[in-house]
Formats: structure tokens, C-alpha cells, sequence
């Protein structure tokens, strides 16, 4: 039986699209929310979710609480075993921790 691969375009090419191109972070933060926390162990779907929450991070310079703690739970699974959860969530949270400090950083100066 062939699985989709994490590398390869297939369902997760829609939620990329979306964290990179739509304009309401609310519902970019929602289906990364779904797609996060309903994917199951080991699916290419985690890591991507993680990622797509920190392309929305760069892009509107903020996140829910929620998601910054989904984002922190898919990076320290993947941390924990790979191949439970890929290492874009280490990069999609690293991408976080970035823009949302450049952020704070940004407004307090304000």
C-alpha cells in the first residue's frame, strides 16, 4: 500500500497554500488547528501544520495562544520521535518564536 510522503505534493498541498496566501489568519490558524490536532501519529500532516503556523507567524506577526501551544506540542513530539511527527514542526516553531519576538520587540518601541 503507497502513503503519502511529507515531500511529496498531496493533501496537505491546500493548508500550504492557504498559511501562505490568505489573507484571514483566523482561519489560517483554524485549519492548521484542525489539521494538527485531528492527523494522526506519524501522518506528514503534523509537521506541516507546525510549518504552516509559522508561515502564518512571519506573515501577520502574530498567533493565538492556541495555536503557539500546538505549535510547541508538534515540535517537542517531533523532537521526541521523527517519526511520530516530522521536523517541520521544529522549523515552523523556530519561525514562530522569531517573528513573534521581532514582533513584541517592534511594539514595544511603539
Amino acid at each position: 500500500m503507497r502513503t503519502w510522503s511529507p515531500t511529496e505534493a498531496g493533501p496537505g498541498e491546500p493548508l500550504v497554500g492557504i498559511a501562505l496566501a490568505d489573507e484571514d489568519r483566523a482561519f489560517v490558524e483554524r485549519c492548521c488547528l484542525e489539521v494538527g490536532t485531528r492527523a494522526v501519529a506519524g501522518s506528514g500532516l503534523l509537521g506541516l501544520a507546525g510549518l504552516c503556523l509559522g508561515h502564518t507567524a512571519r506573515r501577520f506577526g502574530r498567533l493565538d495562544d492556541r495555536s503557539v501551544a500546538l505549535a510547541e506540542a508538534l515540535a517537542a513530539r517531533a523532537e521526541a520521535d521523527p517519526a511520530d511527527v516530522d521536523g517541520r514542526a521544529l522549523d515552523g516553531l523556530g519561525d514562530i518564536r522569531f517573528h513573534l519576538r521581532r514582533t513584541r520587540a517592534g511594539s514595544a518601541g511603539e
